[in-house]
This record gives structure tokens, sequence and C-alpha cells, in this order.
């Protein structure tokens, strides 16, 4: 009788088995393309099955698997996220946005549908994000109370006072042509890029059933690696590979955007989101429980390339 293999993945086969796992439950809430709204709705789904790294359900999935949870109450909110998550690109693409043509190497949703449609994919995107998060009421075993929780902590994140508010300053302020503050340009990191981020690594939590005290370090830990993963989006805008990122660099020189990197320099940002990153698996290392993935994700961040 032979004796079974056990083959162990490298990070990186790990990683994408793991985003094919995430894909799978998000194209399963997609809607149909059917009746009188299906060029909208082909519009959303063109934009969801763009690709991408997934990184937001991914860091929420394995935060609750870290924390022990266990059941599928996750499902909904691993989808809604990457819904909120993709109509904010959608929107970020626009003309009277970024106006870029290209994301993840395939024509962005405005050039294939319009515009007009394409505010409306995003529009839709973001409804059906709240729409899809309150399954999780319906599937059995679920925690009414925590599902509630992490209602409030996914709609906070997502708006006013989270990515909608570091959006709006961002935009504001470029359309002024004033210079940016250190202050100003850390408000948008943390509330454009980095509040997503801590919703899904606190949603995670909460729905696994963390003490109050844990969360905070959770939300602490989910800020530093948002503000890093932006910081090395800086970074790679001014000295990344097109070919590996599927859009062109250099678009915010072209829409004369105010970066950490223009603030800073390259080496700095660099320093800083490294620093950030380290922070983060120190605060990570301090929980008593381990996800060897999970730090291996957040060490991935240092010194990306797409």
């Amino acid at each position: 009788m032979r004796k079974a293999v056990w083959k162990t993945l490298t990070f990186e086969e790990e990683l994408k088995q793991k985003t094919e796992e995430i894909e799978e439950i998000l194209y399963s809430y997609l809607p149909k393309e059917e009746g009188y709204p299906r060029t909208v709705i082909s519009a959303m789904n063109y934009s969801m099955k763009a690709g991408g790294k997934r990184i937001r359900p991914i860091f929420m999935n394995e935060t609750y698997r870290l924390f022990g949870g266990k059941g599928r109450e996750i499902e909904p909110f691993l989808a809604a996220m990457e819904m909120i998550h993709t109509y904010s690109l959608v929107h970020d693409d626009l003309e009277a946005m970024d106006n870029d043509e290209f994301r993840r190497g395939r024509k962005t949703t405005h050039v294939v549908y319009g515009e007009g449609m394409a505010v409306l994919a995003g529009d839709g995107l973001l409804n059906m994000a709240y729409e899809t998060a309150l399954k999780a009421f319906r599937i059995k075993g679920a925690d009414q109370e925590r599902v509630i929780r992490a209602m409030e902590i996914l709609t906070e994140k997502a708006g006013l006072y989270g990515m909608l508010g570091g959006q709006a300053v961002d935009v504001d302020l470029e359309a002024k042509r004033q210079s940016v503050s250190e202050e100003e340009l850390t408000y948008i990191h943390e509330k454009k890029t980095g509040a997503l981020i801590q919703s899904s690594m606190m949603i995670g939590a909460v729905l696994a059933g963390v003490s109050a005290k844990i969360l905070e370090r959770v939300e602490r830990m989910a800020l530093l690696i948002g503000t890093a993963f932006q910081i090395e989006d800086d970074i790679l805008d001014v000295v990344g590979d097109e070919h590996l990122l599927g859009k062109p660099v250099g678009s915010d020189e072209k829409n004369h955007k105010v970066t950490y990197v223009t603030l800073y320099g390259l080496e700095q940002a660099g320093e800083d989101a490294r620093r950030m990153s380290e922070e983060a698996l120190e605060i990570y290392d301090g929980f008593r429980v381990k996800n060897d993935f999970l730090r291996g994700l957040i060490e991935s961040l240092i010194g990306r390339d797409r």
C-alpha cells in the first residue's frame, strides 16, 4: 500500500488557492444578467470579475479563522466587502476622477459601458453589498448580535467617516490644487485605503467573537497594514511594472496628485511602509493564537511588486 505524500504549499501557491476559494464565494452572490436592468448588471459583474488580489476578503476570512471562527456567516460579508471595494474602483476610474482606461489588464468599466452606466454599476454594487451582508442573518447558527456589530463596522468604515470621507478629501484637495499637509495625507491614506482593511479584519474578529480589548488591537493592526498598503501603491505608481500591475503607472503624476512619494520621496516612503508593516506584525505576534498564512500575508505587503 502506497503512503500518502503531502506537499507543503509555498506562500504564493496557498495565496492562489485562497484567492480562488474567495472568488467562488464572490461569484455565487453576483446577480443574474437578465431582465430589463441586465446592462447595468452586466457592468457590475464585469467589474467584479476583473480579477485582482482579493486582499480585503482574504484578510477578513483569515482573521476570522485566526480567532476560531468556523461558520458560514462570514461568507456574505466576504462578498459584500469586495463589492464595496470594486464600486470604489469603478467610480475612481471615471473621467471625473482619475480617468483611467485600464485596470487589472482590462479596459475599465466606463470605457466598456459608458460613463453613465459605470456610475450606476458602482451604485448598484454598493447597494448590493448591503443586501448581501444582510443575508448573514439567515445563515443557520449565526450569532445575531455579532452580525449586527459587523454590519455597523461595514457601513461605518465604507461611509462618510471612512473610505468615502478619505476619497472626498482627496478629490477636494486635488480640485483646489493646494498643497497637502502631512496630516491631510495621513487622513486620506487612513480613510481611503486603511478603512476597508480595518473593516475587513474587524468584521472577521467580531464574527469570531473576540473581546473589545482584542478588537482594539485588531483595529490598530489593520490601520497600519492599510496605510502601508497605500504607501506601497504610491511607490508602485512611480516604479512599478505596468505588465505586473495591470494598469498604467504614473497616473498620480498625470493627475497632479500629492502622494506619500511626492511628499517624502521614494526612500522615506519605503522605510515608512516597512516600519508600519513591522509594527503590525508586532501586534499580531502579541496574540496567543496564530495563523501562519495571515502573518505571511502581512509580510508580503513589504516591497511588493503589484
